[in-house]
């Protein structure tokens, strides 16, 4: 289990590290442009010629049994040489995990499987060029304080391993160095060529060219086209016109374009061939889950294979003895207090420049007196006598930079004396800072209301424009005291410090983030701090006089505690070397140490490796005078490769292997463990070497099986003196851990933090836990402290820790170190693409689980080929090594990572970041089905052979209790006359001529156009006239009228009745995007078989201009007459249809699954359709009725061009294109004309919600005001809004009716009737009606019935077609709105669609209607006719035999409320979910569209609309985005999570794409089939587009 950890040296390191640097130096050159590649070659083989004999390689027999002399032992072959700016962090270095990283990728790389790469447009995320681009650092630690640009890559003598990987190394780079062509052309990357460059020489030749064989880029073939394998044909669909009030198609689609190929998408399509590749990775054999599915609060099944811990419990391990030494101070204050007197030009402190030259030295004499001095202005001179600002106990801030120590000191020692607490903390430099906000939450809970600092710092905080110090977000208001010594007053001469024996009140709060980010102080007392003080002198051997060189931050955690605290009570002269010198001379605290002759030096891994890194500068260095190095972050497990490395290098230099001391600690138990120093020559302690599969079950195991997934730690000595230590559980109770168990060390000792300062509840669980047995026994009554650290307790009672509970991520019950997530990261080659330094790696809950997410910055130089490609082998190595997926890999620019005050990446705030979409990454990759393993089971929907037919299950329901879903509207009456429809303007012509049936506004509100009965009729005479001379038009010919909406289009819908003719209503052609929307008038009129056109002279000049002419062929026009100048002509008769059942009129629609139908219209239904409405809305011909729909087909039509002539009602017609030149002129209307009745389409509703939402106050204060701004001129939007809607006042408004065929949009109806709530709207007027294609309005709100009812469902059960009802605001709720009263003659019923048997009111089923103005038929579903044959003469399985009915298409259900309708029964109310043909068929349950869409665009703010669909059983997402293109990727996770969250489903595909891009029809509902052929076939220009794996 443990193995020696000696070094070993090599003989001819100097050959190597001339080689190395060379070829470094060279490649550096090459990348800067100085030297062509020519240049290089022959540079390089020129270096080479001479050594080639000297490095030979041995025979394949050799590879085992290395030379003696050919170098380093193994635990030195881990150091190699790197390219510029890609230089290892040695902390995360190890040769076996490279290893095994390697054999991981070799394993997936002979599988052979291509990933999808992401789609990218290529204006987008363009990277600013390398000039421009400050490299950011590139530590690997999480708290590094930065990077060393050119010399972070050269490479020390030792860390070279031979010539061979130098070599190895630069070509690489080389080959790496191109960029290829965009990512939007590249179909897929699969493994590696073999294509490398030649060296001539044999051996090296050979095992070179091995080498190099892994790290070109292989093309794979291209894989078979995904919709090739799709049998089924479906229509092509068809373009929209976009009308100013809704939005239209994408840019450049055409339509014709796609009618040619199969299912309407070209078959060499590149989305169709990433999508066969996705679904080639997805076939891949997952990991199998630990359990089959999960189960709501309840523990998940456990896994049988985990291993579990064997060894007893483990006994607590007791430190030293504290000693008792007769000199040791009473308190820290007094130990100062000695010094200044006794040893008043003793060094205590010496600063440097940022040349890491002593810049001044503070003794303890000068630190004494200024701490005096300080001490007493801070009681006595800020304030008044009677008033001090400052007493005793009362808490102060320092803020003071790192480059200036000794102010630090003074002020750090002046609140010791003055009795106050400081709470030192990070300057803040702007209000972006990370972690600002939660700084200041620190300082409210500690009550700071008083700042120390410096001269110099003041005047670099930010200012306002007024000078004053910015009030930085989440901060209390601060006083700031300067304390520079100019400043200070001399104290009086009877003025003595009061220094108490040190005692239980609190010295001073050290703050401390948590892993969730929140920022606590923790309180040290006074006891604690010289405690602490006293076990570190104990455990470290401290004498008097000894000079200490300290590089850590001196304001907190070990740097304070040795180089601050513990110094000053041993008179040690501390050398502090702040983060600006390091940048500057990586090396300096390596040659204060040689120049000073220091003893103790504390430093970080992070600071070993720069100094190897730099070494070769200084020769004559010599550290034989260290007796002590301490590693602070000694206790990551990845520290002992950086120590290792550091005494290979330095070992020479005089360095003792024995003077190096790594220590665990924590900011609540301070010192948990330090290694003392050794003997000479003894030997080194030994190292662990754990099994990783074992850890991240909790247990430690010696690896033996697979060598790939070791972990080598090294211990951290012994417990500190005077303390007690337990290993506990880290979840769940504190019970005591057995021996072979990795659990969190909690610590008894009197050197430690005391509490959270001013959070009490949380101080309970960490600073005073009590450990239990196995039993649950307390061992005892002394608190423990929790500190975090993870580890285990090893032979000799020496402490090893394996990570912490900060950086822990628990997955599928696993524990995982992000640190060893971070190591395997590294060791993927070649790491050009990314800085090392800079990776983040932390878990978000997602679905019952944590899911791993990693974040890196991404160099400016670096191709899209090379990130996706080390993304993509990230992803298989840690899958390999750690047995766990990463959830998302994402990779951002470079320096935009928030960053800690020291330079090291903010944890909490890129996790922030990442969850609320503001990290804007620049490459994404998403793998949620590797991740998610705990989905539920999929439905298996029972074989229909089990004997249980339709009627059984409703005896069964009946028997239940449950009554049939079926309702029905009231008794319509007697219909006299079903012809009234084409005689009823004849009749009104000749009773009430005069009386105005419509008016038609324009943008401003005028009257445009007004049309009499008289009039109306009179015009359609001239246009029956007009197609009886010009067109030769016969009885029963179908007539396409083609005009904008207006008068006209009523007046030609009649003229064709009094003609014998059909009239089909068709949306004309959009002027500006004619090739768009041109080709679907055309198809309309040639699958109608139109014998004629009516239109407008401008529109018959469109139809044949050369414009169209591109479109469509306009030399096969029908006859196109133009009705503006009309003869004044009566026609010789009027046509007077011989039966009811004969066609009045057809109406043609495009379906949201893309279809376009034509129904059948007769006399008779029009009749009882009119009827039905003038009684459901009590309509006469006193009422005005303001329309604003398009009247082109369904219940737009019928209100514009029939309602009116049939009850006699006024419309006010406004076409809904007129709302985008003025918004309110809807509203404004209703306002001025009273209006009681008004009907309107959901994307007018949206248009107003969205465009006049935000002008609400202003408008309610126009309303209140309007006298005093009459004379005010209005300049800005919202005032020209205002003035166009002063005096608006919507009480009149009796009812609204949203006219749609879709299920109700109750978040949309709701803001309307709260935005317009102050102008008088009522909440009750707002309600829906519904239709279909077979029948136009099913449901319409009346006025006489009861509210619109609203349910809350639930979500699961909807999908299983049940229907639960649950109370509003419980989880994975659905609020659906009754769509509106059932209308008169009505009748509907709930049935499977698949067995066609009645339902329960529990179930969900497809809605069927039985009603006098169903429609008589299809007249063409375009291309499926067959399909759709029994949708209007439909028969029930059983109950009403005779009864026919038509299919809606429609999945709903009926809800008998507790409402009571006109005759006083109970109210039925008909709720519609969704279409059934849209439903999305997946993991055997049935989803909404809707559904999805909703919680999508709850995701993100700029995500201003989405759209669903499936392909190839994978769910596509689309999401337009209304910010900038910098946030299109951040969408990519959001969008994953919130539909695994709410709908438990993994997105196959999300793409990005413009505004505007999802169709939309003129009823505001999305087309997805036609987007889902647009993205198939490529020409949607998206954004992004992203590949979940």
């Amino acid at each position: 289990m443990f193995a020696c950890g000696c070094i070993s040296c090599t003989p001819y390191m100097h050959v190597y590290v001339f080689i190395s640097l060379t070829l470094f130096y060279l490649s550096l050159f090459f990348f800067a442009g100085d030297i062509t590649q020519k240049g290089y070659e022959k540079k390089r083989a020129k270096l080479l010629a001479a050594y080639i004999p000297q490095t030979q390689t041995p025979g394949p027999g050799a590879d085992s049994s290395p030379s003696p002399d050919a170098g380093p032992s193994a635990s030195t072959r881990q150091h190699r040489s790197h390219r510029s700016g890609g230089a290892r962090d040695e902390r995360y270095r190890s040769d076996i995990h490279t290893e095994a990283v390697q054999a991981a990728l070799a394993k997936h790389k002979e599988e052979k499987m291509p990933m999808p790469m992401p789609t990218k447009r290529r204006s987008a995320f363009v990277q600013s060029p390398m000039d421009n681009c400050t490299p950011p650092d590139t530590s690997s630690a999480s708290e590094d304080e930065g990077s060393l640009r050119r010399r972070q890559a050269a490479v020390s003598a030792v860390l070279a391993q031979t010539l061979q990987n130098s070599e190895f190394w630069i070509n690489r780079s080389i080959q790496g160095s191109s960029t290829s062509s965009s990512a939007s052309s590249t179909l897929s990357h699969g493994d590696s060529s073999k294509s490398h460059n030649h060296i001539h020489s044999q051996n090296q030749t050979n095992v070179l060219a091995d080498v190099l064989a892994h790290t070109r880029i292989e093309s794979s073939s291209v894989p078979p086209d995904v919709t090739s394998t799709v049998p089924q044909e479906r229509n092509s669909r068809v373009e929209l016109a976009p009308s100013p009030a809704v939005r239209g198609m994408s840019r450049g689609q055409s339509r014709s374009s796609m009618m040619d190929t199969a299912d309407g998408v070209p078959v060499n399509s590149r989305v169709s061939t990433k999508i066969q590749q996705l679904l080639n990775t997805l076939k891949r054999p997952k990991r199998p889950p630990l359990s089959e599915f999960f189960l709501d609060d309840a523990e998940q099944i456990p896994d049988p294979n985990t291993p579990r811990p064997e060894g007893r419990q483990i006994i607590p391990v007791k430190g030293e003895p504290l000693g008792v030494v007769s000199n040791w101070p009473p308190a820290l204050q007094a130990a100062l207090a000695r010094w200044g007197a006794t040893q008043a030009k003793s060094p205590a402190l010496t600063a440097l420049d940022i040349t890491g030259k002593p810049l001044y030295t503070l003794t303890y004499g000068k630190l004494w007196s200024r701490s005096l001095k300080l001490a007493y202005t801070l009681l006595n001179k800020l304030g008044t006598k009677n008033e001090p600002v400052l007493k005793p106990g009362d808490r102060v801030a320092l803020v003071y930079p790192n480059s200036d120590p000794g102010m630090f000191w003074v002020a750090f020692y002046g609140c010791l004396l003055a009795e106050v607490i400081p709470v030192p903390i990070e300057v803040p430099l702007s209000q972006k800072d990370a972690g600002n906000q939660q700084i200041g939450f620190l300082l409210g809970s500690c009550g700071i209301s008083l700042a120390l600092t410096s001269e110099v710092c003041l005047k670099g905080l930010p200012k306002t424009p007024s000078g004053e110090i910015l009030q930085f977000k989440g901060w209390p208001r601060l006083r700031w005291v300067v304390t520079d010594t100019k400043y200070l007053t001399k104290p009086s001469k009877d003025w003595q410090p009061h220094i108490p024996t040190a005692n239980s009140d609190t010295a001073y709060i050290e703050y401390k983030a948590s892993k969730e980010g929140t920022v606590m102080g923790v309180a040290v007392s006074k006891i604690s701090m010289l405690t602490h003080c006293q076990a570190l002198t104990q455990a470290c051997n401290y004498c008097e006089g000894e000079t200490l060189v300290n590089v850590l931050d001196f304001k907190k955690d070990m740097g304070l505690w040795h180089g601050v605290l513990t110094s000053v009570m041993n008179r040690i002269h501390t050398i502090s070397v702040p983060y600006s010198v390091m940048k500057a001379c990586p090396l300096s605290w390596v040659q204060r140490v040689n120049v000073s002759k220091a003893r103790v030096a504390l430093v970080k891994c992070r600071d070993l490796h720069w100094a190897m890194m730099a070494h070769r500068d200084q020769k004559d260095i010599n550290l034989s005078s260290l007796r002590m190095l301490i590693v602070a972050d000694g206790a990551n497990p990845w520290s002992v490769s950086s120590c290792d490395a550091f005494l290979n290098v330095f070992q020479s230099h005089g360095l003792k292997p024995e003077v190096i001391c790594p220590c665990a600690s924590s900011t609540e138990a301070m010192t948990v463990a330090i290694r003392r120093p050794g003997a000479r020559g003894a030997p080194l302690p030994a190292r662990a070497i754990l099994s990783m599969g074992g850890l991240s079950h909790g247990v430690i195991r010696v690896n033996t099986e697979d060598k790939n997934s070791a972990l080598t730690v090294q211990d951290v000595g012994h417990v500190m003196p005077g303390a007690l230590m337990c290993i506990v559980k880290p979840d769940g109770p504190p019970m005591l851990c057995k021996t072979d168990e990795i659990g969190e060390i909690v610590l008894n000792s009197r050197a430690g933090g005391t509490m959270y300062y001013g959070l009490p509840g949380v101080t309970k669980n960490t600073f005073e836990v009590i450990p239990v047995n196995s039993g649950g026994t307390p061992i005892g009554e002394i608190p423990f402290t929790r500190t975090g650290l993870l580890g285990f307790v090893g032979p000799g009672s020496l402490v090893f820790v394996v990570g912490k509970t900060e950086g822990l991520l628990l997955v599928s019950g696993r524990r995982h170190n992000a640190d060893d997530l971070v190591a395997t990261a590294l060791a993927v080659e070649p790491i050009k693409t990314v800085y090392r330094g800079r990776i983040a790696v932390f878990s978000v809950m997602v679905f019952y689980d944590e899911r791993i997410v990693m974040v890196a910055e991404q160099r400016p130089d670096a191709s899209e080929e090379d990130s996706f490609q080390w993304m993509s082998r990230v992803l298989q190595a840690i899958d390999s090594i750690h047995q766990v997926g990463l959830y998302c890999l994402a990779l951002v620019p470079a320096n935009t990572l928030p960053k800690t005050p020291l330079g090291g990446i903010h944890m909490c705030e890129t996790k922030q970041r990442f969850l609320e979409g503001s990290l804007h990454p620049c490459n994404i990759l998403m793998c949620p089905h590797t991740c998610v393993t705990n989905l539920p089971k999929p439905r298996q929907k029972q074989p229909g052979t089990l004997g249980v037919g339709p009627a059984s299950i409703m005896v069964g329901n009946l028997v239940a209790g449950k009554r049939i879903a079926q309702a029905a509207g009231r008794e319509l009456g007697l219909i006299e006359d079903q012809d009234l429809s084409r005689k009823a303007l004849q009749w009104r012509a000749q009773s009430d001529p005069d009386h105005v049936l419509y008016i038609l506004l324009n943008a401003k509100g005028a009257a445009v156009s007004t049309a009499t009965c008289l009039q109306l009729h009179k015009r359609a005479e001239k246009i029956t006239a007009a197609l009886l001379e010009r067109g030769g038009i016969n009885t029963g010919d179908n007539v396409v009228l083609l005009y904008p909406p207006g008068i006209d289009l009523i007046a030609s819908f009649y003229g064709c009745l009094y003609a014998g003719c059909i009239p089909v209503t068709v949306r004309p052609p959009h002027l500006q995007n004619l090739s768009a929307t041109l080709p679907t008038v055309r198809m309309i009129i040639d699958v109608s078989k139109a014998a004629c056109i009516l239109t407008t002279q401008t529109l018959m000049k469109t139809l044949r201009s050369k414009e169209a002419a591109a479109s469509v062929n306009v030399k096969t026009w029908p006859t196109i007459i133009d009705t503006d100048d009309l003869p004044r002509k009566r026609p010789p008769h009027i046509y007077k249809p011989p039966t009811a059942e004969m066609l009045a009129y057809l109406d043609f629609s495009v379906s949201t699954t893309g279809m376009l139908t034509g129904v059948k219209i007769s006399h008779a239904a029009v009749s009882a359709l009119c009827r039905s409405i003038k009684l459901q809305c009590e309509l006469y011909s006193s009422r005005q009725v303001a329309i604003c729909l398009d009247p082109y087909c369904g219940l737009g039509f019928v209100l514009w061009c029939l309602s009116s002539v049939y009850s006699g009602h006024q419309s006010i017609l406004i076409p809904p294109m007129e709302l985008e030149s003025s918004l309110p002129l809807w509203l404004s209307t209703l306002s001025q004309y009273k209006i009681r009745d008004t009907f309107c389409s959901y994307s007018v509703m949206e248009l107003c919600t969205k465009g006049l939402g935000t002008q609400t106050e202003a408008l309610k204060v126009s309303v209140q005001y309007t006298h005093m701004f009459s004379s005010v001129i209005l300049f800005t939007e919202s005032c020209v809004l205002c003035s166009q809607m002063r005096g608006v006042n919507l009480s009149c408004v009796r009812s609204c009716v949203v006219v749609a065929e879709e299920r109700p949009r109750l978040a949309l109806t709701q803001s309307f009737s709260k935005l317009f709530k102050d102008l008088g709207l009522s909440p009750r007027a707002v309600s829906t009606a519904f239709g279909s294609r077979v029948n136009l309005a099913i449901c319409l709100q009346g006025t006489t019935g009861p509210d619109p009812s609203t349910v809350y469902v639930d979500m699961k059960s909807l999908r299983h077609d049940r229907v639960r009802l649950v109370e509003r605001g419980a989880p994975q709720s659905l609020p659906l709105m009754e769509s509106g009263t059932i209308l008169p003659g009505v009748r509907v019923i709930i049935v499977n669609p698949e067995t066609k048997g009645p339902l329960g009111d529990s179930h969900l089923g497809e809605i069927w209607v039985n009603s006098p103005h169903n429609a008589s038929g299809y007249y063409t579903i375009y291309g499926e006719e067959s399909l759709q044959a029994d949708h209007f003469n439909t028969r029930l399985s059983f109950g009403e035999p005779h009864t026919l009915w038509a299919r809606t298409g429609y999945l709903g259900f009926v809800r008998r409320t507790e409402l009571l309708d006109a005759s006083g029964d109970r109210h039925d109310a008909l709720f519609v979910v969704g279409y059934l043909d849209e439903t999305l068929e997946l993991r055997g349950l049935r989803y909404h569209p809707i559904d999805i869409e909703t919680s999508v665009s709850r995701a993100h703010r700029s995500i201003a609309e989405s759209a669903v669909f499936t392909w190839t059983n994978l769910l596509v997402v689309v999401a337009e985005l209304s910010g900038s293109e910098q946030e299109a990727l951040d969408l990519v996770p959001l969008v994953t999570n919130v539909v695994l969250e709410e709908h438990h489903l993994i997105v196959g595909v999300v793409v990005i794409v413009d505004p505007g891009v999802i169709p939309i029809n003129s009823r505001g509902e999305k087309q997805r089939m036609h987007l889902r052929d647009s993205f198939l076939a490529d020409q949607l220009d998206p954004i992004y587009v992203a590949y979940n794996m």
